[in-house]
C-alpha cells in the first residue's frame, strides 16, 4: 500500500508483538495476553477497510484469530425497531464475526439519536461483548477524526476497551498520482504525463470545494471515469486501434465536461 507510513509501523509492532510473544512460550517465559480492539480514524478513502482486512489475514496467520475473516457493518445491520431487538441483532453479528473482524464505519451514528435511541443499546450490547468475547473476535470502530472522539465520551467504558488507535492521514498529491499511475497500471491503461497535470487539476479543485475530500476513493472515481471517456473515444475515432491507442489516457479523457459532451454525442451518432 502507498503512504500509510504510522499504519505500516503499527501493524509491525503487533506482528512483532505476536512473533515476540511465541517465542517466550517455546523457552517457557510467562507470556501475557493482550486485547487487540482498535479505532480507525481518518477521512474517506484513505484505507481504513482495506488495513482491517489486511489486519484479520495478519492475526489469522499468528494465531491470534480462528478465521481472520472482516464481516463489515453499519447502523442499520446493529440498531433494531423495537426495545430488546437491537441487543439480538447485536449479539448475532458478533457472533458472525467470532473467529475474526467485527468492523463498524461511522461507529458514531450509534450515538446520534441521543438517550432514548436504540443505538445506545447497541453501544452497552458492544461493550459486554468485548467483555465476554475478548480472544475471541477483533472489535474496529472507524469514522471522521473528530466524530470518533465525541463517541467515545458517549460510554465511560469505551476509551479503556480500545487500546490501540490509528490515525490514517489524507494522501498527500504526489502519493495520490502513485495511486492512480498503479490502479492504471492494474488495469493494462497507461496515463499520460499530460493526463497527469489534468489530474492534479481535478485534485486541487476538489480539495478546495470539497469538506471531506475522499482521497484514493476520489482517485478511483476519476480513472473509472476517464476509462469510459477513453472508450468512446476510441469507438468515435478508430475503426481498428493499435495496443497503444486501448492503453494510453490522455488528457482529453479526463476532460469532465468535454468527455460527457463527447459521450452525448457519441450516443446520437450511434442512434
Amino acid at each position: 500500500m502507498i503512504g500509510l507510513d504510522e499504519v505500516k509501523e503499527l501493524v509491525f509492532q503487533i506482528y512483532a508483538t505476536l512473533q515476540v510473544k511465541r517465542f517466550r512460550e517455546e523457552a517457557g517465559l510467562l507470556t501475557g495476553s493482550q486485547v487487540y480492539h482498535m479505532i480507525f480514524k481518518g477521512n474517506p478513502g484513505t484505507g481504513k477497510t482495506t488495513v482491517a482486512r489486511i489486519m484479520g489475514k495478519i492475526f489469522k496467520s499468528m494465531g491470534v484469530l480462528s478465521k481472520g475473516h472482516m464481516l463489515e457493518v453499519e447502523r442499520a445491520d446493529l440498531v433494531g425497531e423495537y426495545i430488546g431487538h437491537t441487543a439480538l441483532k447485536t449479539r448475532e453479528l458478533v457472533k458472525k464475526a467470532l473467529g475474526g473482524i467485527l468492523f463498524i464505519d461511522e461507529a458514531y451514528s450509534l450515538a446520534r439519536g441521543g438517550e432514548k435511541d436504540f443505538g445506545k443499546e447497541a453501544i452497552d450490547c458492544l461493550v459486554k461483548s468485548m467483555e465476554d468475547h475478548k480472544n475471541d473476535f477483533v472489535l474496529i470502530l472507524a469514522g471522521y477524526p473528530t466524530e470518533i472522539e465525541d463517541f467515545l465520551q458517549t460510554n465511560p467504558g469505551l476509551p479503556s476497551r480500545f487500546p490501540i488507535q490509528v490515525e490514517f492521514p489524507d494522501y498527500t498529491v504526489a502519493q495520490l498520482i502513485e495511486i492512480a499511475n498503479k490502479l492504471a497500471s492494474e488495469r493494462d491503461y497507461i496515463i499520460s504525463p499530460e493526463a497527469i497535470i489534468k489530474i492534479k487539476e481535478h485534485m486541487n479543485q476538489e480539495i478546495q470545494l470539497s469538506l471531506n475530500f475522499s482521497n484514493a476513493r476520489f482517485i478511483r472515481n476519476l480513472l473509472e471515469k476517464a476509462i469510459r471517456h477513453h472508450a468512446v473515444r476510441i469507438v468515435r475515432k478508430y475503426n481498428q486501434p493499435t495496443k497503444q491507442d486501448l492503453t494510453k489516457l490522455i488528457p482529453e479523457d479526463f476532460l469532465i465536461n468535454d468527455a460527457a459532451n463527447s459521450l452525448k454525442s457519441g450516443f446520437s451518432n450511434f442512434a
